[in-house]
């Protein structure tokens, strides 16, 4: 089950808050480590803090963009102590565990943004839902290794509320896998390529247009089959198109 999930950190500026985040990980189990333009890696006080999570840190993978990390998910889940002005599915870290565990034999990406300023809009464009741990109102500075840390131990306790229960406590649509996000990204793409072709959306002016659709199609969690019926349909209407035009 935990092979299936991996810990994305972007922009990480603090080395050592990459080796507390692979200790975190390893306590509970987890393995599967990514990072996105990290500052300095790999870094001797990285594997320090690590203290004897050494193998999460070697095997660590290495992206240029967030983009290219997350292209054999098929669930992205973002992590943000912040509200946006787009309001996005909000999970608690429990609810995170039970979602993730309940879809078998697909590969899961849970996001870290950075140290001051967390994920882009654009990067929360392509996750599926936002992850928030409850904190104080009057305090509500997380140190990202530590937010690893909370994440990790919910996946733990869920996984062994799983194993203990005869029925695995899988819902009956839990063999369904949601699309992956290349798949995704090349909708997304033949999407607002087709919007532009019958005149829905200026390029020059597209406002938030593409944001709130990434949203609708993120949360509806669309599969192979429905993503291939979808690009049908626009490809149908571009043909239509063409054929209308003086």
């Amino acid at each position: 089950m935990f092979d299936q999930i991996k810990i994305v950190l972007v922009g990480i500026t603090h080395p050592g808050n990459i080796g507390a985040a692979a200790r975190a990980m390893k306590t509970m189990g987890l393995s599967q480590l990514a990072l996105v333009q990290p500052k300095q890696f790999p870094c001797a006080e990285a594997t320090a803090r690590a203290t004897g999570a050494d193998d999460v840190l070697a095997h660590a993978q290495l992206f240029d963009n967030f983009t290219a990390s997350i292209q054999d998910c098929h669930l992205i889940l973002g992590t943000s102590a912040r509200q946006r002005s787009i309001a996005w599915p909000v999970l608690t870290p429990r609810a995170c565990a039970e979602q993730t565990l309940t879809i078998p034999h697909s590969k899961v990406a849970i996001i870290f943004g950075r140290e001051h300023s967390g994920l882009t809009n654009q990067e929360l464009d392509q996750c599926h839902a936002m992850v928030q741990i409850p904190t104080s109102q009057s305090f509500g500075s997380l140190n990202v290794a530590a937010a690893v840390q909370i994440i990790a131990y919910e996946l733990r306790m869920k996984s062994e509320e799983l194993q203990v229960t005869p029925e695995g406590n899988l819902k009956k649509n839990s063999l369904v896998i949601p699309a992956s996000a290349a798949a995704m990204t090349q909708f997304y793409q033949h999407l607002e390529q087709t919007l532009i072709d019958i005149g829905f959306l200026d390029p020059l002016k597209p406002r938030r247009l593409m944001r709130r659709l990434h949203r609708l199609f993120n949360r509806t969690q669309l599969i192979d089959s429905e993503v291939n019926i979808l690009r049908g349909i626009l490809t149908a209407a571009q043909e239509q198109c063409r054929r209308h035009k003086p």
